[in-house]
Order: C-alpha cells, then sequence, then structure tokens
C-alpha cells in the first residue's frame, strides 16, 4: 500500500484550529472592535448539546451570533461552550468543531466552509453493522457575499 499525505484532512485539522484560537482569544479578552461570528454548526452532529426545544426548532443545522450578548463561553479541545441569549432566554449550548459547518466573521469578509458526512440516526443502522470507514471532509474559503449588507 502506497502511503500519501492527507492533505484535505490536515487543513480540516488546521481550519478548525484557527476557530479553536480565536475563540480561546475571545474568551479570555472579549470580540474587538466590529469583529462578530456567524457559525452555522450540525445540530444532529452526536456531541452537539442544545435545548430539545432549540433542536425540534432547528433539526439539522442552526446558525448562531456571537456579537453583543454571550458569555461562559469556554474553549475546549474538541469544542466549545457558550450561553446565548434566544427571546430574553438564555441558553447554554456546545458545539463541537467538528459539527461546524460554517465560520463567519463578515466585519473582515473573512469565512470559512466545512463539508461534513451526513449523521445518522442510530434507530437507522443496526447494531450489529460494520462501521463504515471513516468518509474524508473537504474544507474550503467560502464568499462573504451573502452576508454583505
Amino acid at each position: 500500500m502506497t502511503r500519501s499525505i492527507d492533505y484535505g484532512n490536515l487543513m480540516h485539522r488546521a481550519m478548525r484550529g484557527l476557530i479553536q484560537t480565536v475563540l480561546e482569544d475571545i474568551a479570555q479578552n472579549g470580540l474587538p472592535g466590529e469583529h462578530h461570528f456567524f457559525i452555522t454548526f450540525d445540530t444532529r452532529h452526536p456531541d452537539t448539546r442544545i435545548a430539545d426545544w432549540l433542536r425540534n426548532r432547528y433539526p439539522q443545522e442552526m446558525t448562531i451570533v456571537i456579537q453583543h450578548w454571550f458569555e461562559d463561553l469556554d474553549v475546549g479541545i474538541d469544542g466549545f461552550s457558550i450561553t446565548l441569549n434566544f427571546g430574553d432566554s438564555p441558553e447554554p449550548l456546545y458545539i463541537p468543531y467538528d459539527a461546524i459547518h460554517t465560520f463567519v466573521d463578515p466585519s473582515v469578509e473573512f469565512g470559512l466552509r466545512f463539508e461534513a458526512p451526513e449523521y445518522d440516526e442510530a434507530e437507522d443502522e443496526p447494531e450489529d453493522a460494520p462501521a463504515e470507514p471513516a468518509e474524508r471532509t473537504e474544507a474550503e474559503v467560502v464568499s462573504l457575499d451573502k452576508w454583505r449588507k
């Protein structure tokens, strides 16, 4: 078997590391200037933790905005937790980096998009089914046109 360098996976991990680094800085120092983030993530990811009413409202994907009001931003190795305000109701969220589909900072026209595998419901797969090999994920820089004012 010939060994090869998996540049797609390496880039994917590096881009998620960039998000982690940015969020660590925000957790310590707050948001500078006009910076703010739109983060779209897969609510079906097995490690995503959100309130049931949010999961019912956003059964596949959800976009959050980190801008004016947020608290308890805790950045870890595999994901981050944050409390955001939904209609005057503070809700804690945990978002694994692997669940993130897009990360955009429109104040500086920066964005990342990740192509991620779909997550099957546990009841759809028999317990004795063989494990599927992990799908490769692709990452790319996204156009910010849809967030321009």
